[in-house]
């Protein structure tokens, strides 16, 4: 069974925290605690009223409660995460993915409490949280960037006429936040239209701002990430690239590494890599953090935006390094500088993102109590689950269950050990998309490696 990275070996002398407070939930929360307790760092969860009896809560070694079970009362809630830091004196806090980690007001309340923040500097958080200024940084640094005027747009007539500018079709972007959530591809002018408002909307309600910006569409887009690494002391990796295309709603369903797109042409991921550590070195990046670039059929690669957070797909570069990136987070969050961390690939690695939700019914979420769960197991196979017999999947947060992934030597392994182990895979009581993950492994076109951002329902005919 494949574990957690191995590590880069922790020697004594090595910063480390003495209590980690971890600020998630599900799967992440277990997955960081895993790596806290090898390390013998002692680990606090917290938790909202609708988590009181889950995995997470139970595996970590002190839990506080922080409110009910929306998030801005819970997960969401600075004040009440401080609260909890003060109640344990944990000195260093790691906010996974989603609810607060991209939030500059917990990095300033960890700063004024003496903890230390796993992630990057309040600077590079600020730099890369609005597309809009993270694009204009990326051309100072020589990072190429998708066509069209880098600035808010604050009425339709407005967008229409870059539109016309620009070239159809557009795609219209909420500057703040990401998930997808209010992006719209707009092929003409009615559709735009339509679209501009509800953009604006969402991103004041989800993100707190309002502002919105137009880039031209690419067509056949490819999803590509590069894992970054660096420390307080001017290192920075580029752990290659992620391919990320399979997406419903623009948001992520499957991942693989290495991509078979960058395979297919020569010397484009050396330039990814380095395209990654540039807009790194320009925002002063000091934690994991990911690249995220739109692509062509032809190679040709264009800086989307930066996650300045641990990703969900995190396990697949695990996979294909060997490293622990939990674990060097906490090194650089604490002041260590990273090793020399001797950068290989081996073989290839997919994971698949099983969630509670109807694919057959454009993926609504299906919450409820998961009656039965059995996890499969064998060479090449992780899990990182949220979720146990007995559990309950509330209504409040994402319809994440579990993150299965697949290494081996080369991509048709991986394939075939992951449809053995989806065959192995046991869940009840809520719908799940595994069987869409089992059409999507023996697709023609995936099997081809020839995937985009439209393979769910060109190839498999589901809309989103």
């Amino acid at each position: 069974m494949l574990t957690d990275g191995g590590g880069v070996g922790y020697l004594p002398g090595m910063a480390l925290p003495k209590k980690l407070l971890v600020a998630n939930r599900g799967e992440i929360a277990r997955r960081i605690i895993r790596t806290a307790r090898r390390l013998g760092v002692a680990t606090v969860a917290v938790y909202s009223d609708a988590d009181a009896d889950a995995p997470f809560v139970k595996e970590a070694d002190e839990a506080v409660r922080i409110g009910p079970p929306p998030p801005k009362e819970s997960y969401g809630n600075v004040d009440a995460i401080v609260a909890a830091l003060k109640a344990t004196g944990a000195d260093a806090l790691h906010p996974g993915y989603g609810f607060l980690s991209e939030n500059e007001n917990l990095v300033a309340a960890c700063r004024d409490q003496g903890v230390a923040f796993v992630g990057p500097n309040m600077h590079a958080i600020r730099a890369m949280g609005s597309k809009i200024e993270s694009k204009l940084t990326m051309v100072e640094a020589g990072v190429p960037v998708v066509p069209g005027p880098i600035h808010a747009i604050e009425h339709e007539d407005d967008a229409v006429r870059i539109a016309d500018d620009v070239g159809w079709p557009v795609m219209l972007k909420t500057s703040a936040g990401g998930g997808g959530i209010g992006m719209a591809k707009c092929k003409n002018e009615k559709q735009l239209r339509n679209a501009f408002e509800d953009a604006k909307k969402k991103g004041e309600q989800f993100f707190g701002s309002s502002r919105v910006f137009i880039e031209k569409c690419i067509e056949q887009p490819h999803h590509v990430e590069v894992q970054i690494l660096a420390d307080h002391h001017g290192n920075v990796h580029a752990l290659f690239e992620r391919e990320c295309s399979i997406q419903r709603r623009n948001q992520k369903v499957l991942e693989e590494t290495p991509s078979p797109l960058v395979d297919r042409h020569p010397g484009m991921r050396e330039a990814l890599c380095e395209a990654a550590i540039k807009a790194a070195r320009a925002v002063g990046y000091d934690n994991a953090g990911t690249v995220e670039f739109v692509a062509d059929s032809t190679g040709a690669f264009y800086f989307l935006e930066m996650n300045t957070r641990l990703q969900v797909e995190h396990p697949i570069t695990e996979a294909i390094t060997g490293l622990d990136i939990v674990e060097l987070q906490l090194l650089a969050a604490c002041g260590t500088p990273l090793p020399d961390l001797k950068l290989s690939r081996s073989g290839h690695a997919i994971e698949l993102r099983l969630c509670a939700e109807d694919p057959d019914k454009r993926f609504f979420p299906s919450p409820g109590t998961v009656s039965e769960v059995c996890w499969p197991t064998g060479p090449g196979i992780r899990v990182d689950a949220g979720v146990e017999s007995g559990s309950v999947v509330p209504p409040f947060y994402d319809s994440l269950l579990a993150k299965l992934i697949g290494h081996g030597q080369d991509r048709n392994e991986a394939i075939a050990r992951l449809l053995q182990a989806l065959e192995a895979t046991v869940l009840v009581g809520v719908k799940t998309n595994v069987s869409l993950h089992q059409r999507i492994l023996v697709n023609e076109a995936f099997v081809a490696g020839h995937t985009d951002t439209a393979f769910i329902e060109t190839h498999l005919g589901i809309k989103s």
